[in-house]
């Protein structure tokens, strides 16, 4: 049977959520009742990360998960962070929103065309960003985020090989940070990399007082014209303490519901994407594919569920757990 037939014979695609404040309340109620932790990323609706228990990044929800003593975990956010909830829960029920939220950035690597890139270097250290599936987390020896990835380099000696995927603009930006000479996947995630130069340049001419800060994930030659390169949660400190008034956000605009809620008074720009976007911000549509309904029915019925073989999730939680251990 699989999930959607699972979910239809429990009643869970034809069951009608409560509406309005009814909702948030219910959704309350059965966290509560169920001991549930809600773990939400910083790119889903702000409506749901009101609710949540935890926001972060992809570093600070793992560390998250990992301390939880709840029975049930739902993670708001793609599908990759909920299999890190369970690789590092496996005793736990994790369940996500939407199961097809996933992440074009970990659907860039495929397994067997990675197996090879690894059969051509047997010697190499593997690094992969967080935003990558279970299954090439098990092929790795070390899990990095944007937060400490330049962290993670530097603490392979100097003469190991490096493998590092799937997100090259990353890798390039470590690269450069370190001196160290990687082995590059070319992946990407759509977001970031549909961000405009030339929209950018117009802003700031626009807002010449404006300060550039953008995610690692960017393309190189937006990473150049930043004012400030960081993390999700980096990009949101520097905000914090910062003595400037306006800020060009390079990332996916779900940050600045955070953003604005911290510095309420500062002006906060989205960065713009492409023309072909029908956004005219940078939205990733599998984030927003997480909505309240759909956390609401996660609560009730405990579905979706994550599931994963002990033979994809022990390699996996070593690659987790030597990035945890680093980040201390």
């Amino acid at each position: 049977m699989n999930l959607t037939e699972e979910a239809a014979e429990v009643g869970y695609i034809s069951r009608s959520a409560p509406k309005g404040t009814e909702l948030i309340e219910a959704i309350k109620k059965l966290k509560a009742e169920k001991n549930a932790v809600i773990l939400a990323h910083y790119y889903v609706d702000g409506e749901i990360q009101e609710l949540a228990d935890f926001v972060g990044d992809s570093l600070g929800l793992s560390q998250a998960a990992e301390k939880t003593t709840a029975d049930l975990i739902v993670f708001c956010g793609v599908h990759f962070m909920g299999e890190t909830a369970k690789i590092l829960n496996p005793s736990k029920k994790v369940v996500v929103p939407d199961f097809n939220a996933g992440c074009s950035l970990a659907d860039s690597v495929p397994v067997e065309e990675f197996a090879a890139l690894k059969a051509k270097h047997p010697n190499a250290v593997v690094v992969s960003y967080i935003n990558c599936s279970a299954e090439i987390k098990a092929m790795t020896d070390i899990i990095c985020t944007s937060s400490n990835a330049v962290q993670v380099v530097e603490s392979i000696p100097k003469e190991q090989e490096i493998i590092f995927a799937p997100d090259a603009n990353l890798g390039r930006y470590v690269a450069h940070k370190t001196g160290r000479e990687l082995i590059l996947w070319e992946g990407a995630c759509m977001v970031h990399i549909d961000i405009s130069l030339d929209k950018l340049k117009q802003l700031r001419v626009e807002f010449p007082d404006a300060m550039l800060i953008a995610h690692p994930e960017c393309k190189e030659m937006i990473l150049r014209e930043a004012d400030y390169v960081g993390s999700t949660t980096a990009l949101l400190n520097y905000v914090e303490k910062s003595d400037r008034q306006t800020f060009i956000v390079a990332t996916e605009a779900g940050i600045l519901h955070k953003m604005k809620m911290a510095v309420p008074n500062k002006h906060l720009i989205p960065a713009p994407a492409n023309e072909q976007n029908s956004c005219a911000c940078s939205e990733c549509p599998y984030m927003k594919m997480n909505t309240l309904e759909k956390l609401y029915n996660a609560l009730y019925y405990e579905l979706p569920e994550i599931h994963l073989s002990e033979e994809i999730r022990i390699p996996a939680y070593k690659a987790l757990k030597a990035m945890l251990e680093i980040s201390k």
